[in-house]
């Protein structure tokens, strides 16, 4: 779908859904690919990509998939000065215009898919959480840069808690990095805090603190420096008053570190090593088993190497990574397995739930339902020595699991639009999947010619 073609928009995409029975949609502007950026019209791979692994690992029929591309142009200068660029060169529009064009595209979604997934994919942080929090309530919506990260890190601390056999509502979360990722792991902790314990949102806030680029997150900032999806989570300055802060005022990490003790640290900045020796270390004083999950991809980003997490805490932590590492040796010569905290192990399973259960939304305590199921499923659970999330291998049986789990979850509080019992969810789900199986063909010599 491209912007100069708004007016086509609606023929265009019945074009493509006409006789189809669309059961998942995956749209991306591509303004922030992992990795690599403003992508363009390139964010189409992306979105093919994702429909994939929802086939892959839910079982979802991939006839039944749409995979959009919304080209509203882009701020990459190699692909505007690129001749051979297929998209629309043109800089990315922003503002009143940019809205108009995804609504009219969400409600052609609506009008002609109203049971459909709609997922978000790669949109800029701000975007991000606008367009999710617009239009959840209209359709059944999923953002898994927002929602996909913070349900897979809610399950891996759940499943940490388990062994340490502790309370949610008991963590101290400390987030490094306060982009869409790590905003979305706030929320979804957060919500997660919220839902297990009958906290109000307000109440639950108080046990988070997120630190970006200009340290922690608090009042003294200014409405400059506080975006407006993180200003819930800004801490007042009169706790911070006699603690050390840089020239401009902000405080650091170490910092917040000695102060807060948090239980659970969390990395999703991008900032290779910047949870230091010293740092982990003062963690460590503050908490038992502390939960240390350096998640920046790729693995050379990482905030944390594993084995320095494992040492430096003498073996102490319990531990997963955004990318996959080897197992690491434990001061008593054990191994200990680096579980991968990956989205795979349940954004398809999120959406396979809601689109089996027809749910007219992916509410709040569906995903927190999907979440505590994979939480169950943790190897660690019986060997502590073992990886807190399941491997991503068993990642097929998993997402069913998770589906199983929104789907009850969706007729239990009214959400879902089909007339089932709970009991009946594990079977319906299971007759749902799309299994890859083909018709084997002989050559018959005296067959039909």
């Amino acid at each position: 779908m491209t912007f100069p073609d708004f007016d086509s928009m609606e023929e265009d995409f019945l074009e493509q859904v006409k006789g189809r029975d669309i059961d998942l949609v995956v749209c991306s502007d591509a303004e922030a690919i992992l990795g690599i950026g403003d992508q363009g019209v390139g964010g189409i791979g992306i979105a093919t990509a994702k429909s994939a692994i929802y086939t892959l690992l839910a079982g979802m029929d991939p006839s039944k998939t749409l995979s959009v591309t919304l080209d509203v142009g882009t701020d990459n200068e190699d692909l505007l000065n690129d001749p051979l660029y297929v998209g629309w060169p043109h800089k990315r529009i922003r503002g009143e215009e940019y809205d108009q064009f995804i609504d009219k595209f969400v409600q052609l979604v609506r009008k002609y898919t109203p049971h459909s997934l709609l997922h978000f994919e790669d949109f800029g942080v701000t975007n991000a959480y606008r367009l999710l929090d617009k239009y959840r309530d209209q359709h059944a919506c999923f953002n898994d840069d927002v929602q996909g990260t913070g349900a897979v890190t809610l399950a891996c601390v759940m499943s940490a808690l388990g062994v340490t056999k502790s309370k949610l509502a008991d963590q101290r979360f400390v987030i490094y990095g306060a982009g869409s990722a790590g905003l979305g792991i706030a929320r979804q902790l957060r919500d997660g805090v919220a839902t297990t314990n009958n906290l109000s949102i307000e109440e639950a806030n108080k046990r988070f603190y997120l630190l970006d680029k200009f340290g922690l997150i608090k009042e003294s900032l200014g409405a400059e420096k506080i975006r407006d999806a993180v200003r819930e989570f800004t801490r007042p300055d009169q706790e911070w008053e006699g603690v050390p802060t840089n020239e401009k005022g902000e405080v650091g990490l170490l910092e917040v570190v000695k102060k807060v003790k948090p239980t659970v640290l969390i990395g999703c900045s991008t900032h290779a090593g910047a949870f230091t020796e010293e740092i982990i270390r003062e963690m460590a004083k503050g908490t038992d088993r502390p939960i240390i999950l350096p998640l920046s991809n790729p693995s050379r980003l990482h905030e944390v190497k594993p084995q320095d997490a494992n040492d430096w805490t003498n073996g102490k932590a319990l531990i997963a990574t955004g990318s996959p590492f080897p197992p690491i040796k434990q001061p008593n010569g054990k191994e200990y397995i680096v579980g991968e905290c990956n989205n795979a192990l349940i954004y398809p399973g999120l959406g396979f739930g809601a689109m089996i259960s027809r749910s007219r939304a992916l509410t709040d305590s569906m995903i927190v339902a999907g979440t505590q199921r994979l939480a169950e499923l943790s190897p660690a659970l019986k060997d502590p020595d073992d990886a807190l999330l399941p491997d991503f291998g068993d990642s097929p049986a998993v997402n069913l699991e998770v589906a199983i789990a929104v789907a009850e979850q969706a007729i239990e509080e009214g959400s879902a639009g089909v007339d089932w019992k709970k009991e009946e969810v594990r079977g319906k789900a299971k007759g749902k999947q799309w299994k890859p199986l083909y018709g084997q063909y002989e050559y018959d010599p005296n067959g039909e010619q």
